[in-house]
């Protein structure tokens, strides 16, 4: 989890997260500088629903709440952004900042956050995207990327509590991925095309249910039940993030390291997937794609060393540039 925004950000070189920590932009002070591919948003929660987001240094300015004070239009949330475009976001940042936008600030420790989005059209897992991952289930390296599903009802947000209470199952395992946000159409797009395509990534949990995942070939079961899809709390621009093929990637249970990993261990890189995918069907502004994840699982580890989560257990899952993601096992 990422420390409380308060003045600007400092962190201790002794904190094993300084690396993973997104490096939070420079506000956008005039007219032309706001150049969404290079900020990181988040959905804030609030009774109306989802509220836009900007994280700056000086804080998470309330994009919503600022528009609504300023009388200016802006996407409600990181899904009217994604479907809709920045249109007059830059005009409100500068107009914020001209007012001056402490009224509008939050630390992190303040911002109740929802999904980084929270419509997607489309939530597209791949699995066993690691060499070490796939190794250590025996399963293999497929030879196409194996694609399940995930429906809209499994998103939530850092913070949560993920309801285990009453499922078929009790074998709950962690899955730290890097998560692709499309930005643009794409059908039939090239490798070397497919991730100008993309607006930005997220952290995603692939919480999963392994007794159920696994009682057929399907693993839609297991898979997508209440809150099984945490994701976030930060969606990150694609220009901040840069090579998406070379992030360091952990899981903490309890404090406990889980994973250890790096998406250079990649079976199929962010492009690859994004071409091959939008082979099979189009990809739309919104639709999120959860990468894979590392060895590490408690799927993996021999029988008697497997500690399968339990109510009360805390998740922190860490891609590095793209922040920590918590959440508790309920």
């Amino acid at each position: 989890m990422l420390g409380a925004i308060t003045g600007r950000i400092t962190i201790s070189p002794t904190d094993h997260q300084s690396a993973m920590t997104p490096a939070f932009p420079p506000i956008a002070s005039s007219p032309g500088t706001f150049d969404a591919h290079s900020q990181i948003f988040a959905n804030l929660r609030a009774p109306d629903g989802p509220r836009l987001a900007v994280c700056l240094r000086e804080g998470i300015l309330d994009v919503t709440a600022a528009a609504q004070s300023l009388r200016l239009t802006v996407p409600r949330d990181t899904d009217a952004l994604l479907s809709g475009g920045p249109a007059q976001l830059d005009d409100c940042m500068a107009a914020a900042f001209s007012a001056g936008p402490e009224p509008w600030l939050l630390t992190e420790s303040q911002a109740l956050f929802a999904p980084a989005v929270t419509r997607p059209g489309k939530i597209v897992c791949v699995g066993l995207n690691y060499r070490q991952h796939a190794r250590e289930t025996g399963m293999g390296e497929p030879k196409a990327p194996p694609l399940f599903t995930k429906y809209n009802n499994a998103l939530t947000h850092h913070g949560a509590t993920v309801p285990t209470a009453g499922l078929p199952g009790n074998h709950f395992d962690y899955e730290c991925e890097l998560v692709i946000v499309i930005g643009k159409h794409c059908r039939n797009v090239s490798e070397s095309a497919a991730l100008d395509h993309v607006f930005g990534y997220c952290t995603g949990n692939d919480f999963s249910e392994r007794s159920s995942q696994l009682n057929t070939t399907q693993w839609l079961a297991g898979k997508s039940s209440d809150g099984f899809a945490p994701l976030g709390p930060y969606l990150v621009g694609a220009a901040l993030v840069g090579n998406p093929n070379a992030l360091a990637i952990e899981t903490r249970v309890n404090g406990e390291l889980r994973q250890s990993s790096n998406t250079a261990d990649f079976i199929f890189n962010c492009q690859y997937l994004i071409a091959y995918i939008s082979r099979l069907f189009p990809l739309e502004p919104g639709d999120i794609i959860f990468t894979g994840t590392p060895e590490g699982v408690v799927l993996g580890m021999p029988l008697d060393q497997q500690k399968w989560l339990r109510p009360g257990d805390t998740v922190v899952t860490t891609v590095e540039k793209i922040g920590s993601l918590q959440i508790t096992v309920g």
